[in-house]
């Protein structure tokens, strides 16, 4: 569909034209709450993992059930959201996924055990599989197309900034009151983001939208969690040979395969297949999906990095992580004006290629590294998604006419979200079984029947290692020394897999930038075989 350098007539009502940017400033507020919740978890998986009345005492195979019950819902449901903010009206879709998304943080808050917080936790999923799509589709609906890039390097950076606030705020609630704080937060911020939504944000829809997709949304969400199930499982045993595993993880890409074939088919696919006959739409999609992958199993890591090797609190683990926050809210905004310098292939390429190095770096660290080395790394890292985050955005989202907004959004989103699951998914079932064939053999001081248990993860080898007293001390350095081996070897998977992604985005992503006098280069259109 060609579009313009600049268009003829404004297609956007002037009144909705002149309260953009406050439309843009709504929209991030609704974005931070979503992000926000995943980045203040990460800073309190600590102290949920910690036994009553502290925290939950959740196992790890629990705390990544914790996270993956949001991710797992959201991922699932990206597609339904999208087709129905497109059908129904975004707005109204946006404003239903902020009331569920508060009373699921309100229910999380008061969880009394782990398999509580878990289900309240894909409550919220539920909630925030519609809170995140619409914001994007509607952003999409109210700036024209020469302003979009600049809009989504500003949303782009609300992400950074909720990374930035998330860890903090996770810190200082954590210091002052009881676990499930982090999550009640949510509630006063849902009520402003809704009295602010009904006063400014216009409705829009997708004038001809398919009937939903009920199968294909069945088929994509009992394949992702039976797939995701199955990998955690071989963490927890610390065998991936295991036939329960191998049979439920074989099972969930079955279905998938199947979910693929259904929406082939189909007259009114949740998810267009032919999309991906375009390769810069699909190389865009791959690689925001493959650096969350990396990113959400270093983040997931890295705070038993901080907290429990090197002890700091969790408002120190927030603050440590401030520098990935800072770097992506400073460059995400002005990625596209580096875009326009140098092509999208050369930015993206690059952009990856700092998050390999990072993780790389991240084998360096020892329990008495100086621990500014880990600020420089998370900056980089920062930059380095910064640079991917934006450019992406911008091709999957104008990629698709204005009017499939929502299904753009919903396909960038979906992938994401399941790249993070199955980067938390397989990152942290390599460092459980890392963990535990390293530390295994020095739990022989304990009974027979507590090895297992205090094997699964650092927390619960140090748990132990407390209750014995000066006889648990040769745990302590144990189980330190262990993790830290665990820790270099997931960095180094997540390196292999952002790798990948540099080698995809530098093969198939456009090369150049058109100059101010040419026509603007855009994607093909979807449906194209060539590029």
């Amino acid at each position: 569909m060609p579009t313009p350098a600049v268009p003829a007539s404004p297609r956007i009502p002037e009144a909705v034209h002149r309260r953009r940017w406050a439309i843009l400033g709504v929209l991030m507020l609704s974005l931070l709450i979503v992000v926000l919740d995943n980045s203040i978890l990460n800073v309190a998986i600590k102290t949920i993992s910690t036994p009553e009345p502290t925290g939950l005492g959740a196992t790890q195979g629990e705390l990544e059930w914790a996270i993956n019950a949001y991710t797992l819902v959201f991922a699932g449901l990206l597609f339904t959201a999208g087709l129905l903010g497109d059908r129904l009206g975004r707005k109204k879709v946006l404003l239903g996924g902020l009331v569920v998304f508060g009373l699921g943080s309100a229910l999380a808050a008061e969880s009394g055990s782990p398999v509580q917080l878990i289900a309240f936790r894909a409550l919220m999923g539920l909630g925030a599989a519609f809170v995140m799509p619409a914001t994007l589709a509607i952003l999409m609906n109210v700036f024209e197309r020469d302003e979009q890039p600049k809009a989504i390097g500003i949303w782009a950076g609300g992400v950074g900034l909720a990374i930035a606030i998330g860890p903090i705020t996770g810190g200082v609630l954590l210091d002052h009151f009881w676990w499930g704080s982090v999550f009640f937060v949510n509630v006063p911020i849902v009520l402003i983001a809704l009295a602010l939504m009904l006063w400014l944000v216009p409705d829009s829809r997708d004038p001809a939208p398919g009937r939903i997709d009920l199968v294909g949304v069945g088929l994509s969400v009992v394949g992702l969690v039976l797939l995701v199930y199955g990998i955690i499982k071989g963490g927890q045993l610390a065998d991936f040979t295991d036939p329960a595993v191998l049979g439920t993880a074989a099972a969930g890409l079955a279905v998938l395969v199947a979910f693929v074939l259904y929406e082939k088919r189909s007259d009114h696919p949740s998810i267009d297949i032919s999309y991906f006959k375009n390769r810069v739409f699909s190389a865009a999609i791959s690689a925001i999906a493959l650096v969350f992958f990396a990113l959400m199993g270093v983040t997931f890591f890295s705070v038993f990095y901080t907290q429990s090797v090197r002890g700091y609190s969790p408002l120190q683990t927030g603050l440590l992580m401030l520098p990935l926050a800072a770097a992506q809210l400073i460059f995400a905004p002005r990625a596209r004006l580096v875009v326009d310098r140098f092509g999208v292939r050369a930015v993206c390429t690059g952009g990856l290629l700092l998050v390999v190095a990072t993780l790389v770096a991240f084998t360096t660290l020892e329990a008495d590294t100086p621990i500014w080395l880990l600020e420089v790394i998370f900056f980089l890292m920062g930059t380095g998604m910064a640079h991917i985050m934006t450019p992406t955005s911008v091709v999957i989202m104008q990629a698709l006419p204005r009017e499939k907004a929502g299904s753009a959004s919903a396909l960038s989103n979906t992938f994401r979200q399941v790249g993070g699951a199955l980067g938390i998914a397989v990152l942290g079932s390599v460092l459980s079984a890392a963990y535990r064939s390293g530390v295994e053999d020095k739990l022989t001081l304990l009974p027979a029947g507590a090895r297992h248990a205090a094997g699964e993860s650092i927390e619960a080898t140090l748990g132990v290692a407390a209750k014995l007293g000066p006889r648990g001390e040769p745990l302590v350095s144990a189980a330190n020394d262990s993790f830290l081996h665990a820790m270099h070897v997931t960095a180094l998977c997540g390196a292999g897999v952002a790798l990948i992604g540099s080698v995809i985005v530098f093969l198939f992503l456009p090369g150049r930038t058109p100059k101010p006098d040419e026509p603007q280069e855009k994607p093909e259109p979807v449906g194209a075989s060539e590029h």
